[in-house]
């Protein structure tokens, strides 16, 4: 059965600055990430991973083109709509876990359902949906505990199992072991397999090639335009051993 399209752009251009002086961040990104897919994107300093990023999390749109996310055009709505669909559609992971302090990991995980105007869940469907998801990322033991008391390693498990919470169609992550030492890096990674393994589609900014290479499928950016892509079979990821 073929995987359906989850991500798709057409010919995205981002571009900053007016008149003589303007920089070309993306220029002419054609791409395409099917659900189920875990996908890295490289490239240097200056590349336009970050401006991608930023555009498949509809965190800003472009200046021009086409971008679908899960079959919806995305790609000129304001400011209101791109918020609703991130909070619906997005899960984002980054480097910095960006955890309200002085907040449980319980409360952290529970956010995203404070957002969801249908009011469909109570009180206590929504912490046992949060207690469930701290579960699947290995943190049962640990949801009263404030971002203080929880190691590198842990607070980015309750920032996953944030992003998770509203069952979103894509998996973004930035840098997301960046901040951490080796081990819990490597045990971040593995959780990640584990959703991919379960059905997830991941999508991860990364600039260390080792890391890389144990998604499925590496996309290269250069300048601001698609150096290479794996879906085509240059330079593909090819999942390593832990």
């Amino acid at each position: 059965m073929a995987r359906q399209p989850i991500i798709q752009t057409y010919g995205i251009r981002k571009v900053y600055g007016m008149g003589d002086i303007q920089v070309v961040a993306l220029d002419g990104i054609d791409l395409q990430i099917d659900e189920g897919e875990f996908v890295a994107v490289m490239g240097p300093s200056g590349s336009g991973k970050s401006t991608l990023m930023n555009i498949l999390g509809c965190l800003d749109r472009p200046t021009e083109g086409r971008y679908l996310l899960g079959g919806e055009d995305v790609s000129h709505l304001d400011r209101a709509q791109l918020a609703a669909i991130r909070s619906r559609r997005l899960g984002f992971v980054f480097q910095s876990y960006n955890l309200l302090p002085r907040t449980t990991a319980l409360n952290n995980v529970m956010l995203p359902l404070l957002y969801q105007r249908d009011g469909k869940l109570s009180t206590a469907e929504r912490e046992e949906k949060a207690k469930l998801m701290l579960a699947s990322v290995g943190l049962a033991g640990r949801i009263h505990h404030d971002p203080q008391e929880l190691s590198g390693g842990e607070q980015q498990r309750v920032t996953i199992a944030r992003a998770l919470i509203n069952d979103p169609l894509v998996l973004l992550a930035d840098e997301p072991t960046g901040n951490l030492d080796t081990r819990s890096g490597q045990e971040i990674l593995a959780l990640l397999h584990e959703l991919h393994d379960r059905g997830r589609t991941i999508v991860i900014v990364t600039h260390e090639p080792g890391i890389a290479a144990q998604t499925e499928r590496i996309i290269r950016l250069r300048d601001g335009r698609l150096e290479s892509d794996g879906r085509d079979g240059s330079a593909g990821g090819a999942r390593d051993s832990f």
